[in-house]
């Protein structure tokens, strides 16, 4: 303890949030987050609805899409399905929440709300304010409990969507992280579906630590699956696991093909996204491969004896 007491001791001083001063990992028991609930009803009011479209149309989006090279795939699975539903994705960086709701449809996004941390956007009033206007956020509690779905089962009882992000946090290395069973619980609850959806290549274009992307524009592609609903006697936690699995094959068909994923999920060979059992700069340098850019044209051709282009077979 004697550690831990002269850490908070050289941390000391002013501080722009509550933060705790002392690594996560030095603490032997952190406390929970013990804050009131910062109310973000004010968020989803027709004018902030308004401003958040504006924002999001004319700033993020133009922004995001120039400093990345952004695919988006899959949005015709949303034509199979009426809201509420809770969007299921990885997370490995902060441009994952603007790339997701940027490539949403306007009638889509405008309905839609994001899970986000309690312990590390709302722990000062102008980043929970920030946050709550830019992306509708609404704070969910990492230490599990009702107040970690309160709000959530509250606003998809008022027929707004979610994403949620069941690692709870950014992936340190660029692979998926632990899994929680807490947005599964609620679509079984509530008989929601889970439309699971895979970002590839953000953490190549922002990776944790970093306030920008990037520079080169670096290919960042999401794609969208099947809407998924609990089946009859299902429990949560299968449940999860099967919207994880999902998740996985997306990110194995967007590296290769719709057909070539779905014969390596039927043969039990899917990619696991886990990463490989290494040190963690090895993991770090395995996930910063760039994602292969699968159709396009190329950047150059094949000329013929005379210096005229031919034409690619």
């Amino acid at each position: 303890m004697a550690v831990i007491d002269d850490v908070r001791q050289v941390a000391s001083g002013w501080r722009w949030t509550r933060r705790p001063l002392a690594p996560h990992s030095a603490e032997p028991d952190p406390a929970p987050y013990d804050e009131p609930e910062f109310n973000t009803d004010w968020a989803r009011t027709p004018a902030a609805r308004a401003t958040r479209e504006a924002l999001l149309t004319a700033v993020f989006r133009p922004l995001v899409w120039n400093q990345t090279t952004v695919r988006v795939e899959g949005l015709d699975r949303l034509d199979e399905i009426a809201a509420p539903v809770v969007f299921v994705a990885n997370h490995s960086s902060h441009v994952d929440t603007p790339i997701l709701l940027c490539s949403l449809p306007k009638r889509w996004r405008e309905r839609t709300a994001v899970g986000a941390a309690a312990d590390y956007f709302f722990d000062i009033w102008w980043r929970a304010a920030t946050t709550a206007l830019a992306f509708n956020t609404f704070p969910i509690e990492r230490t599990g409990g009702a107040r970690a779905t309160g709000t959530a089962r509250r606003l998809l009882a008022d027929g707004w969507n979610l994403v949620v992000f069941p690692e709870g946090t950014r992936s340190k290395d660029g692979w998926l992280g632990p899994w929680r069973h807490g947005v599964a619980r609620l679509c079984c609850e509530l008989n929601v579906p889970a439309v699971p959806v895979a970002i590839r290549g953000s953490f190549v274009a922002m990776p944790r630590g970093r306030s920008w992307p990037k520079p080169g524009r670096p290919p960042v592609s999401i794609r969208y699956g099947p809407p998924l609903r609990p089946g009859p006697g299902e429990d949560y936690h299968d449940f999860s696991v099967r919207v994880r699995s999902a998740v996985v094959r997306l990110a194995d068909e967007d590296a290769t093909t719709w057909y070539a994923s779905l014969r390596r999920e039927a043969a039990g060979e899917t990619p696991s996204l886990h990463g490989p059992a290494a040190p963690t700069w090895r993991r770090v340098w395995e996930a910063t491969r760039s994602p292969v850019r699968r159709g396009g044209s190329r950047v150059w051709r094949r000329r013929s004896r005379t210096g005229a282009p031919s034409k690619d077979r």
